[in-house]
């Protein structure tokens, strides 16, 4: 999620989608978390041939399995696919729009604005705002809603079902996760500068591609082939080390999620094992917190994605801002007449125009 004066109105706009969306999330977090005390039923049953459900011991045969375990599997299976596709619908269909008003609010912009402030900023810049820049926000806006709400409903529905079972275990398994936050907020910080970069080593490509494109038959005329060709592979180099910087930052934060994550369920095994062999749990418990904590593994890789995504948000809506807030060089004055039922007739006096950079003005 990213929040800026140009799309902070958007998430009021839109609130009744995010709402939406959000109680599809809950509906499936709900039931995606019903599985593990599923599972705990199958495999508890299998190892001692009975097993308790709602505060009752019941054979376990396959009367239980057809009348209980399996309705419910289908329940939980029929909850989560209609979940998904609402919040689908809801979530990436506010993006999509999203992005929408605010390509119609940059052209809007871009009409309004001079000629000289297309003498200084060039086409290919502005071009990488309407695709690379506003593709960056449509996914901050719709992915980035998605993963923060369903980071905070999992997580916390699963670390109060884990610390339910044992809060020392769940204790352990969550201190990795703090230092995994603290250094997500380090790389992510470093990623937003480099995001920046890789943007405007983009935008000067695609503005040289595109001046290229419209003066072709200039350059073959002077046959300056081979210097332009030098020069887009100088400007295609540095988007290349723009991008590899980028990925590498990326990649070395996945990397340490990866290590948290594997570290927590080391801890689980070796001391969720010792509980099973002092039948504190069973073998079914072990799998249930086991799932509980898979389950919380998506919240924490989507803290890191969540922080890549907003570093490069940040930085596009930053570019966007600067476009949209840059004044026109040409206003009426304060209290200017609206003109109606004009006829015509019209006179100009005492008006002069001088080029940029020019030494004498060129109309007197």
């Amino acid at each position: 999620m990213i929040f800026g004066k140009h799309i902070n109105r958007y998430y009021l706009k839109y609130l009744h989608f995010i709402l939406l969306g959000v109680l599809a999330l809950l509906l499936v977090d709900i039931f995606q978390l019903r599985l593990p005390e599923l599972y705990r039923l199958i495999i508890d049953g299998i190892d001692k041939g009975s097993v308790e459900y709602e505060g009752v011991m019941h054979s376990f045969d396959l009367d239980l399995i057809l009348e209980i375990v399996a309705p419910e599997m289908l329940l939980c299976a029929l909850a989560l696919v209609f979940g998904r596709f609402l919040w689908r619908v809801c979530l990436f269909g506010s993006a999509i729009r999203v992005e929408t008003d605010i390509r119609r609010e940059l052209f809007d912009k871009a009409r309004g604005l001079s000629q000289q402030f297309y003498h200084k900023n060039k086409v290919g810049n502005l071009m990488a705002l309407f695709t690379n820049d506003l593709e960056t926000i449509h996914e901050c806006f719709g992915d980035g809603i998605l993963m923060f709400f369903d980071a905070l409903l999992l997580g916390v529905l699963a670390i109060l079902k884990m610390a339910n079972m044992n809060l020392l275990l769940t204790l352990f398994a969550l201190i990795p996760m703090v230092f995994l936050f603290l250094t997500g907020m380090l790389v992510g910080r470093y990623m937003t500068a480099k995001w920046r970069i890789r943007q405007e080593a983009y935008s000067a490509l695609s503005d040289f591609s595109q001046e290229n494109f419209s003066g072709i038959a200039v350059i073959k005329a002077f046959v300056k082939e081979a210097r332009e060709l030098w020069a887009f592979r100088k400007l295609n180099k540095q988007n290349e080390d723009a991008n590899v910087e980028f990925t590498k930052a990326s990649t070395t934060l996945h990397i340490l999620v990866t290590l948290f994550v594997e570290s927590v369920v080391c801890i689980i095994l070796g001391y969720g094992g010792y509980l099973v062999y002092t039948d504190y749990f069973s073998a079914g418990q072990l799998v249930e917190f086991i799932s509980y904590f898979t389950s919380i593994v998506w919240p924490v890789m989507a803290i890191s994605r969540l922080i890549d995504m907003r570093s490069k948000g940040n930085a596009s809506l930053t570019r966007i801002s600067e476009f949209l807030d840059t004044p026109p060089d040409i206003v009426d004055k304060e209290g200017a007449i609206e003109l109606e039922n004009p006829k015509g007739e019209i006179q100009i006096c005492n008006l002069s125009f001088t080029y940029p950079d020019a030494h004498s003005p060129s109309l007197i």
